[in-house]
């Protein structure tokens, strides 16, 4: 739990440092609905609580996405079981009935009559905010979905005294009256209460206590964050995105009541909107279902409908002519009334205005608003374009709202031009030149140069914009690569007109490790408004430098390549060792006769000494220990054959280690019964 918290807590760290770093909100786009297949999956067929089925089902169905046939008919079955079931708690009961308003499960025709009874009691004897939550927005759900259900709250009035009694004076409120701890997330749940108290009222709410709610509201909104963009949000321990989708739950819901005339601050819906398409594509489902339901939210609401102004692109290409494009749509991206879009201002990096109160054509059939060309001193580089939406009076009348006026950072590019390019090799002492050629830094040259640690190289050339204009690129490097792979990189910079470069090589040999000969010299120039940025191979210098001192540093290494060990090794070849000569086969034959003549010996001396078993004992267990004993022998006898034709040492001596235990074993009782047969043939 704690792990998921934290990784909420990090995502919601990141949507906020999305929306501090953009500038350009998008509506709600396919990319979103995409994502939420991925972002919803459900296990095995289900969800596994109905909150997350909840949240799943109502984000779906939000972004149009049909699923409700692949997960009906298990979640249904949870749903049924959950309004079946008297022990079921509050919360379940309505995520329950929040389920069932989407999928339409057959509930039965009792259900309605125990539900309401319940939340009645549970509203009645509520004490914690929670509890008032889920009872009267559950009865807000059971009246939505089963016309006919007696839900009248006679205590209407009373309740919203006890939910009010958690207020604080900031516009927070707290959990139960035992908690001094108040929270901006329970502030919109707290909302949503009292909008379903209204609504289940059967006469009329005193205006003074929804006067009292709405000073609490205006007090809320004093401690809402901001940031330069015009993006607001609410914070709390909750999360930045959990707690703003909680107030403006609740104050949409709060709103939605005629009684209340609620009317907020345009420019703190459009900031709120603004924060929620900051944060992108949630990856975690809870602040993925916050992000959409929000946006819902304020899409339908009775207060103000914010419109978003964005741009397919930021960037426009003077090149290719391209012209700027503007779409003015709703959050989640629905058409807009009829309204005009005005380009008030377009700023340089300088802060001065190249463009004034220029209208936008629209295209109707792409719904997009376009200027298809610019003014004569338009260059590339950086601009912030400053837009302006004027709303038709039908549209004030349905209460959309804008920002009034809507900045965006807009990059011009275009094909920079590079003249007067050379490069020359002086003398030190009176900078005359030695050689010079020129340039054409389109194309990898092949120039070669000679020069000595008392010369200088020097490389320059001009920069202009389309409009001829001195062009200062954010990259220009010139780079030297000795043969032995050894690089030196310089800076070149541009002062008035010209980018130039002088290289002294007197002050640079020990810079060069006092390493002569050839070096391949590299020209490299890019900016972002730069169309043509390049690579440039020139060709090569030939240095002659005087010999490195003994304490003067050794070049470093040339680097290898990291990847490298994962490449195909060097083939391993091996000799192996010529076979020693082995000895004649009649030898060996000979040596195996002098080894099996012992044993032949050995048998002709027992037949001479006359042995015999006549001694072998009688009874069952003599001998039975006397044949155990001789067939160990025996296999001691097999395990040296064993060990002469296949076994290795170390088995044969765990074999001979087992062999000789049990030998010991029958060896002495065998002994033992010879010598108790012999004591009594002494004793007769």
């Amino acid at each position: 739990m704690m792990a998921r918290c934290l990784a909420r807590f990090l995502v919601s760290l990141l949507a906020l440092a999305i929306c501090n770093a953009a500038s350009v909100s998008h509506p709600i786009s396919d990319s979103h609905r995409s994502a939420a297949l991925d972002v919803f999956v459900p296990l095995d067929g289900s969800y596994k609580s109905l909150e997350e089925a909840y949240e799943a089902l109502k984000s779906l169905e939000i972004l149009g996405i049909d699923k409700k046939s692949d997960l009906s008919s298990g979640t249904c079955e949870n749903v049924v079981k959950v309004l079946a079931s008297p022990s079921s708690a509050l919360k379940d009961v309505f995520y329950a009935l929040s389920v069932n308003g989407i999928l339409k499960c057959k509930t039965g025709e009792d259900g309605p009559k125990d539900i309401v009874s319940k939340l009645q009691a549970g509203a009645k004897d509520a004490k914690l905010l929670l509890d008032f939550y889920y009872s009267i927005r559950g009865l807000v759900l059971v009246k939505e979905q089963f016309s006919g259900t007696d839900l009248t709250l006679g205590n209407a009035e009373a309740i919203f005294r006890s939910v009010k009694a958690l207020s604080q004076s900031d516009g927070r409120w707290r959990y139960s009256s035992n908690n001094a701890e108040s929270s901006t997330f329970a502030a919109g749940l707290a909302f949503e209460t009292l909008a379903g108290v209204i609504s289940l009222a059967p006469s009329e709410i005193d205006q003074s206590l929804i006067q009292t709610v709405k000073t609490g509201i205006l007090k809320l909104f004093d401690s809402i964050q901001k940031y330069d963009d015009g993006t607001f949000y609410f914070d709390g321990s909750e999360g930045p995105i959990s707690t703003t989708a909680s107030v403006i739950r609740g104050l949409t819901s709060f709103a939605a009541s005629e009684s209340t005339g609620l009317n907020l601050p345009g420019d703190k819906i459009v900031g709120l909107a603004k924060f929620f398409l900051g944060v992108g594509i949630p990856g975690d489902a809870k602040d993925f279902f916050n992000q959409i339901d929000a946006l819902a939210c304020l899409e339908d609401n009775r207060f103000s409908v914010p419109l978003i102004l964005s741009l397919p692109s930021t960037v426009i290409s003077l090149t290719k002519k391209e012209p700027l494009k503007v779409k003015v749509s709703t959050v989640l991206g629905s058409k807009a009334p009829a309204l005009s879009v005005k380009l008030a201002k377009a700023l340089n990096s300088k802060g001065s205005s190249v463009i004034n109160n220029q209208e936008l054509k629209f295209d109707a059939d792409s719904a997009t608003y376009f200027l298809d060309s610019f003014p004569k001193n338009f260059d590339v580089g950086k601009y912030t374009f400053v837009f302006e939406i004027l709303l038709d009076e039908s549209a004030n009348e349905k209460g959309y709202i804008t920002e009034a006026q809507t900045k965006v950072p807009i990059a011009a590019t275009g094909a920079i031009g590079i003249e007067n390019a050379e490069i020359a090799v002086l003398d030190s002492d009176v900078g005359s030149i030695e050689s010079q050629k020129k340039l054409d830094l389109t194309k990898d040259g092949v120039v070669s140069l000679s020069a000595n640690h008392l010369q200088k190289l020097r490389l320059s050339f001009q920069l202009t914009t389309p409009l001829g204009l001195v062009f200062k690129p954010h990259q220009a490097f010139l780079k030297l690569k000795h043969e032995s792979q050894v690089e030196h990189i310089f800076l070149v910079k541009t002062s008035g007109k010209k980018a130039e470069l002088v290289l002294d090589f007197l002050g640079l040999v020990e810079k060069l490790y006092y390493l002569s000969g050839k070096y391949e010299i590299q020209l490299t120039i890019g900016d972002a408004s730069m169309e043509n940025s390049l690579l440039s191979n020139i060709g090569h210098i030939e240095l002659d430098l005087p010999e490195r001192p003994e304490k003067a540093p050794l070049p470093p290494l040339h680097p290898t390549d990291p990847y490298s060990r994962y490449g195909p090794k060097a083939e391993i070849s091996h000799i192996f060792r010529v076979p020693e000569k082995l000895p004649a086969k009649q030898l060996s034959l000979i040596f195996l006769g002098l080894i099996v003549l012992p044993f032949i010996a050995f048998l002709i001396g027992l037949t001479r000494l006359g042995v015999n078993i006549k001694s072998f004992p009688s009874s069952v267990g003599a001998a039975t220990s006397a044949l155990l004993f001789h067939g160990g022998i025996g296999a001691v006898l097999l395990l040296y054959v064993l060990f002469w034709l296949k076994l290795d040492l170390f088995t044969t001596l765990k074999a001979l280690s087992l062999l000789g235990v049990f030998l010991l074993f029958v060896g002495h009782r065998t002994l033992s019964n010879l010598a108790a047969a012999s004591n009594k043939l002494k004793s007769a």
